[in-house]
């Protein structure tokens, strides 16, 4: 876990794929809340961390908690609207048909099978999802890897579990690595949570962090 900036208000960490962001009620896994309370104790300190955002497990990168119940209410509410910006990059199977654009779809997420899936009508439990994209570079099949792909800087406009697994996959366009929402290639999740800008809780100071594109694949298939 590498943190990128600390204060009295929150701390700012980088998230390893395969790691919580959260402890689940059978105890499985390593997760966030956890590391940093660990940390915390290990200083010597008393505080306790509190979540106002999440990552699904298998994506990497940045996220924020909060030190005081003050901050997290003001971090949550941020969050929660359009306070909290968080943009990827994405690693997906095929090319998109528009090199940008924004995809709005109704959502509907299953707890029984933690999948969220693309429905036509409103009913009990579908929000609407929003996201914008911009693809970055393509790359054609080769020895490597045997179908296109497409790196693509995606900015969520609301916040949905699963999101932009569901998203992309619902047009043909799994993530990398996502055999969940039908990937055929095999490794890490093509899902970096790169930038993510709020503002600080005390004195409403915007607060921008951003992490580099990974060396390790499928990121690193895409370096000159």
């Amino acid at each position: 876990m590498m943190i990128l900036y600390e204060d009295a208000y929150l701390i700012v960490c980088e998230k390893e794929p395969g790691v919580l962001s959260a402890p689940k009620g059978n105890g499985e896994g390593k997760d966030m809340l956890s590391l940093l309370a660990a940390l915390f104790a290990e200083r010597g300190e008393s505080t306790v961390p509190y979540p106002v955002h999440r990552l699904d497990r298998p994506t990497g990168g940045l996220m924020v908690f909060a030190k005081d119940q003050k901050s997290a209410a003001s971090l949550s509410t941020a969050a929660a609207g359009e306070g909290m910006k968080k943009e990827y990059l994405a690693v997906l199977e095929g090319v998109p048909d528009k090199a940008q654009g924004e995809l709005c779809d109704l959502l509907f997420f299953d707890r029984q099978r933690d999948k969220s899936y693309v429905v036509q009508r409103q009913r009990t439990g579908v929000k609407e999802a929003r996201l914008t994209y911009e693809v970055l570079a393509t790359r054609l099949p080769d020895e490597a890897c045997p179908i296109p792909l497409s790196l693509v800087r995606v900015r969520l406009l609301t916040g949905r579990t699963h999101q932009i697994r569901a998203q992309f996959a619902a047009r043909r366009l799994p993530l990398y690595g996502d055999a969940r929402y039908g990937a055929t290639t095999r490794g890490r999740m093509g899902l970096l949570a790169a930038t993510l800008t709020f503002p600080h809780p005390k004195d409403g100071q915007t607060m921008r962090f951003a992490l580099p594109m990974p060396k390790e694949s499928p990121f690193s298939l895409f370096e000159d």
